[in-house]
């Protein structure tokens, strides 16, 4: 029995993500593509996830401080906060919206590539194109993906700080001694280990999906569409085998 073909794009998908690391490895890079990427990834990205993380802190806050103001504990919004911050919802949203913001843009980008043939035109050129395509954008993004996590968390706290003092009157005093308090050491570290796998596996699914486009023009929008629905998939699998590793 055949196997699906998204099984297969995976499958590829995944020795691509192998062969750029290889070359990672050996030092094959193109620098200034690089710089073009990370800009990408990083500063080109950066308005939304300061939003998100703005929005994130709040709303958060605003369910939690709300319950936990009511029994008397208002002393530990804080640390509630900082925990399910770094330890889930700051690596699982910033990749959420590195997938919307930048994967598209890399399947959109190399499956436009595909279609209308110039990978095959590098290829004759005597370029690897998974060293020229593949190895800045992934690079790119694990460089920049905890950066963003981090951005994100900074900001949701900062934001979940300023809405408990205004709205349910918590001293700022307290809510970051409660954040220190209940914060263990571990918990910056092992986020931004997520953000890092999470990082590397929008990459090569992204560009994996792009390199193997077929067809027209038409097919590149179901091709960006998979590749985001096959992203969001398995980052939600490796947040729980990561959940499970780190924080078990």
């Amino acid at each position: 029995m055949t196997p699906p073909y998204w099984i297969k794009r995976l499958c590829k998908s995944l020795l691509v993500g192998g062969q750029a690391i290889a070359l990672t490895a050996r030092g094959r890079i193109h620098f200034s593509d690089l710089f073009d990427q990370l800009m990408e990834a990083g500063p080109a990205s950066f308005l939304i996830v300061l939003i998100t993380g703005i929005a994130a802190g709040t709303v958060f806050n605003i369910q939690v401080a709300a319950e936990l103001s009511r029994q008397g504990a208002g002393s530990t919004v804080g640390g509630i906060l900082a925990i399910g911050m770094a330890r889930e919802i700051a690596p699982l949203l910033t990749a959420t919206l590195l997938t919307g913001k930048v994967a598209t843009a890399y399947a959109a980008q190399l499956g436009t590539m595909k279609v209308t043939e110039q990978i095959d035109a590098i290829t004759m050129l005597r370029t690897d194109p998974v060293e020229y395509l593949v190895v800045p954008r992934l690079i790119a993004m694990v460089v920049m993906a905890p950066v963003q996590c981090l951005l994100f968390f900074t900001v949701a706290l900062w934001s979940g700080q300023i809405s408990s003092t205004n709205l349910y009157q918590i001293p700022p005093e307290v809510f970051w001694t409660s954040v220190r308090t209940w914060l263990s050491p571990d918990d910056l570290p092992f986020m931004l280990i997520k953000a890092i796998v999470f990082g590397l596996q929008i990459a090569v699914l992204a560009c994996g999906w792009g390199l193997t486009t077929k067809g027209g023009p038409k097919e590149v929008g179901t091709s960006t569409t998979g590749a985001v629905v096959m992203t969001l998939v398995t980052v939600s699998l490796m947040d729980v085998l990561l959940t499970q590793i780190l924080f078990g």
